[in-house]
């Protein structure tokens, strides 16, 4: 081989890297910190990375009714983690629509001003919670890092990614992180009633069966569980009219659309808190439409 013919292989190799380097994912950057308050975790094109939320929820704490006791709970253990004091992470269950999701963007409202930052990641990618960990650690700011919608199938890879950040692995959490996780499931994977026949029963006493065992395990790594139940007609109808009054509806309309909201309600099968603000929306809306034509 000549000088010539060495000069075009070496040629052809560094095109055919080139290519290989923009398509295999590279080191993760850091994101632009003060761009935003709230962060999505976002794999494109085999890249990850965390990405700005410019527009991110409005909700605010006061909106979140007949949730008290768990807005407290959850809200007393945010304010130790932003004083630096010991915290847990949170895994919240239960009904749909009852403001679980809800709650974590009214905690990022409400204490944005001090320092806290919402870094959220898809079930899909939590195999790169050790990467975003990386990212989060060391850094001035105090960063929940939410999962939202948790479930998890028979040898999920991503449960197993889950359980081991909390505090399954060599490497401790950063003491700047919390893990803050909702799910319809309290221990986070489909239960079968064949699992309960490895039950034993040892002097007295129930030992449950290893894959009962393995889906408990998970839950109780959370440090703080709470937990959402259906709301009652009387308490949807508080929700749906702390909304109303939210979108500008005079009073006397408001105590006018309680027979609409429980129809509302009776069509979509459901009183949680996300079918009141679904109707407020609605009814605020036509209503308007209707102020605007006369």
């Amino acid at each position: 081989m000549n000088a010539g013919d060495l000069e075009s292989l070496l040629a052809r190799a560094e095109r055919v890297l080139a290519r290989l380097e923009a398509v295999l994912p590279g080191p993760v950057s850091p994101p632009d910190w003060n761009a935003a308050t709230a962060f999505l975790w976002r794999r494109r094109h085999g890249r990850a990375g965390l990405q700005a939320v410019t527009v991110p929820s409005a909700i605010r704490l006061r909106d979140l009714c007949d949730i008290d006791e768990q807005k407290a709970r959850i809200d007393r253990n945010t304010r130790q983690f932003l004083a630096g004091r010991h915290a847990n992470n949170v895994l919240l269950t239960g009904a749909r629509g009852s403001g679980k999701s809800s709650l974590v963007k009214a905690l990022l409202n409400e204490y944005a001003d001090e320092g806290l930052r919402v870094a959220e990641v898809d079930k899909t990618d939590l195999a790169d919670i050790p990467e975003i960990m990386d990212l989060l650690a060391g850094r001035p700011e105090r960063f929940i890092v939410f999962c939202d919608d948790l479930s998890f199938e028979e040898g999920d890879v991503a449960y197993k990614a889950l359980k081991s950040a909390l505090d399954g692995s060599m490497s401790g959490m950063a003491d700047n992180v919390l893990i803050y996780a909702t799910s319809n499931r309290r221990h986070l994977m489909p239960e079968y009633h064949d699992e309960n026949r490895p039950v034993r029963h040892v002097d007295g006493e129930i030992h449950p069966g290893e894959a009962v065992e393995e889906k408990v395990s998970l839950s109780e790594r959370f440090g703080l569980w709470l937990s959402f139940y259906p709301f009652g007609q009387d308490e949807y109808l508080d929700i749906v009219e702390h909304w109303l009054q939210v979108f500008g509806v005079a009073q006397a309309r408001v105590e006018g659309a309680r027979q609409e909201a429980l129809r509302w309600a009776l069509m979509r099968g459901s009183r949680s808190g996300r079918v009141a603000w679904q109707f407020a929306r609605d009814f605020a809306g036509r209503l308007n439409g209707e102020e605007a034509d006369e």
